[in-house]
C-alpha cells in the first residue's frame, strides 16, 4: 500500500484518534487553531479555516479529511465552518487532494416514524443546521477532485459522555412514547474513516456517500435502562418531548465496504467506557 501524506483539518476528538492510526503507515498533519491537544505523531498546523491568512504555507497532500467541529455561541458559526472553511482550505492548499473525505451527520434526516434510513433514503431536515450540512455535502460532492461523505450518527466516548452521565444524574426516559436513537462509537468514527482511506490506497473504489452507525439501533429509554442497571443507578422516569427525529440508521454499506465494528452496539461500547472510569 502506497504510504500518503494525510492532512486532518479540524483536528478534535475524532480527527485525532484518526490521526494516530493512520501515523503508523501514513504521513499525517493536524490542522488546528491550537496544536497543544494535537497527538505527538502528528505534525502539527496551527491555523483557523474560517480565516484564510492562516491557511499559509500548507503542504501538498493525497488526501484530506475535513473533520471540523464549529465553535459555540458564534454568529454564522455553521456556515464558517463547513461551508467556507472547507472553500478557504482548498483555496489554499498547493495542489488539489486525490480524495477529500467529509465528516457530515445523520441529522440531515427528518424522519421521525421509526423508519429504516440508509444513504439513498431522503435527507430533508429542514432546520437551519441541516440544511446548512446538505449544502456542504453537495460542495464537497461537487469538488473537482474524488471526494466521499461520511454521515455519523452520535457520537459517543471518552469525552463524549452525555447520555451517561444524564443516566448518572439520575433521569432516564419513559419508553412511551417509542424514540430510536442511533450512536457510533469515537473509535469506530476513527476507525470508519481509516478503513476507507487505506481502500482508497490500496486502489479501491468507494461510494461518495456512507452512513457509519453501529448495528444496533434502539429505543433511547433501553439505553438509558440498560445505563442504569449496570451503574447500580437509581433514576426518574421522564418523559420523553419527541421533539427530534426517530429513525434507524442502516449501516450495510458500509459492512459490504469490508469494515468490522470494534464496537458494534451501545453494551459493548459503554461497558468499555464504564470499565474504564
Amino acid at each position: 500500500m502506497e504510504k500518503y501524506r494525510i492532512l486532518i483539518a479540524g483536528c478534535g476528538d475524532v480527527g485525532g484518534a484518526l490521526g494516530e492510526l493512520l501515523s503508523r503507515e501514513h504521513l499525517v498533519y493536524g490542522l488546528r487553531r491550537r496544536t497543544s491537544q494535537l497527538p505527538s505523531q502528528l505534525q502539527p498546523i496551527e491555523a483557523d479555516l474560517s480565516d484564510p491568512c492562516t491557511l499559509i504555507n500548507l503542504p501538498a497532500i493525497d488526501i484530506l479529511v475535513y473533520c471540523a467541529a464549529p465553535r459555540r455561541g458564534v454568529s454564522g458559526v455553521y456556515t464558517q465552518t463547513y461551508l467556507d472553511g472547507y472553500q478557504n482550505l482548498l483555496a489554499a492548499l498547493p495542489k488539489m487532494p486525490s480524495h477529500v473525505f467529509f465528516t457530515s451527520s445523520t441529522s440531515v434526516y427528518a424522519q421521525a416514524e421509526h423508519q429504516w434510513v440508509d444513504e439513498q433514503s431522503p435527507a430533508i431536515a429542514d432546520s437551519e443546521k441541516a440544511q446548512i450540512m446538505r449544502a456542504a455535502e453537495h460542495q464537497v460532492l461537487a469538488s473537482p477532485c474524488p471526494a466521499t461523505v461520511v454521515r455519523f450518527s452520535g457520537i459517543y466516548g471518552p469525552q463524549r459522555l452525555h447520555l451517561f452521565n444524564q443516566v448518572l444524574a439520575g433521569k432516564a426516559l419513559l419508553a412511551d412514547p417509542l424514540q430510536y436513537s442511533n450512536r457510533i462509537h469515537r473509535d469506530d468514527c476513527a476507525g470508519v474513516l481509516k478503513h476507507l482511506i487505506n481502500l482508497v490506497a490500496q486502489g479501491n473504489s468507494i461510494a461518495p456517500v456512507y452512513l457509519a452507525s453501529d448495528c444496533s439501533p434502539s429505543p433511547i429509554s433501553d439505553v438509558m435502562d440498560w445505563l442504569a442497571d449496570e451503574t447500580g443507578t437509581a433514576v426518574e422516569k421522564l418523559k420523553s418531548l419527541r421533539s427530534t427525529t426517530s429513525k434507524r440508521c442502516d449501516n450495510s454499506l458500509l459492512l459490504k465496504s469490508g469494515y468490522q465494528f470494534i464496537y458494534p452496539d451501545f453494551r459493548t461500547g459503554y461497558r468499555q467506557i464504564i470499565e474504564s472510569l
